[in-house]
């Protein structure tokens, strides 16, 4: 069989938190990175195949060097391309889906067979929590389970999201870096505080284990990280807001941000999305871009 030299892995974006499931809760979307591998010859270092930046790089450097101790694999260098429309520091999954994407393609390349568990596994530990990492291999709405003691991931339930509901998306001019977003964070919570976000996780992944979607309106409160992040994000809630006056059912911060969500069914789609626009102008925020979208059930795809 004639030795692989290039592959295109597409990946989806994903929302993740959905709430109060911090680190756990990850839905996978149809908004999408291409990330295609080249194998090179003589290089042993990744090349970016354009002018790309510093962080991304470091990120396929990591990824790589993960890829390569955990297969056992001879290390190769490899050129990599990252096209698409998930954008970076949005909290939109963009870095899980690079990772994702990165160790797919040299697992594609190298022969290692992976499992799409043993994917996640690994981009759990680059990213630090399995919620976009999940979402971005398998799709679907991502339940994922990890150890108490140190944080690996253990497994995953998923569950498939019909086209009906529509994920509406608007992105503040305001980019949010997961790592730093997390030093808003406090170090303890309030017990009742922690009480009521296990009661509105649990109730949203019982809305979707079921699909009754409608038993999501007002769903979402959460005290686990959006107290502490959503003030940093100038229009982010009003547009939550917004979108849930104008028809949505329920809305979140994505990720950390700066990105918000509101879920609603898609007829409504097309209004719950001017709606947020305009409470981001309202707010004398610039918008960086704005999606209805419907959830990826699909997962990652070597083409």
């Amino acid at each position: 069989m004639k030795r692989q030299d290039s592959v295109t892995v597409r990946v989806p974006g994903s929302t993740s938190n959905c709430g109060s499931g911090f680190d756990t809760l990850g839905l996978a979307l149809r908004i999408y990175n291409r990330l295609t591998v080249t194998r090179l010859a003589e290089s042993k270092a990744p090349v970016s195949a354009e002018d790309g930046d510093a962080p991304a790089r470091a990120m396929v450097e990591a990824a790589a060097a993960a890829f390569f101790q955990k297969t056992g694999r001879v290390p190769f260098g490899f050129s990599y391309r990252i096209a698409g429309d998930v954008p970076a520091a949005r909290g939109l999954g963009s870095s899980g889906a690079v990772r994702a994407g990165l160790v797919a393609g040299l697992n594609a390349l190298a022969g290692a067979g992976l499992s799409a568990r043993q994917i996640i596994e690994l981009v759990t530990a680059l990213e630090g929590h399995p919620d976009n990492a999940a979402a971005a291999v398998l799709g679907g709405f991502c339940v994922s389970r990890t150890s108490p003691v140190n944080g690996a991931y253990l497994d995953c339930v998923r569950i498939a999201v019909p086209p009906e509901l529509a994920f509406v998306v608007v992105s503040p001019h305001v980019e949010i870096h997961t790592r730093e977003s997390r030093g808003a964070l406090p170090r303890t919570l309030p017990y009742f505080d922690a009480v009521k976000s296990i009661n509105a996780a649990s109730f949203l992944v019982a809305a979707f284990a079921t699909r009754e979607f409608r038993k999501l309106r007002h769903a979402v409160a959460d005290f686990m990280h959006e107290p502490y992040r959503l003030p940093g994000i100038p229009g982010g809630r009003p547009a939550i807001d917004a979108g849930i006056a104008a028809g949505a059912l329920t809305g979140w911060l994505s990720g950390s941000g700066s990105s918000v969500l509101c879920v609603c069914e898609e007829p409504a789609a097309a209004v719950v999305r001017r709606a947020m626009e305009s409470a981001l102008k309202d707010a004398g925020v610039g918008c960086d871009g704005s999606w209805s979208l419907a959830a990826d059930n699909d997962g990652l795809a070597v083409e």
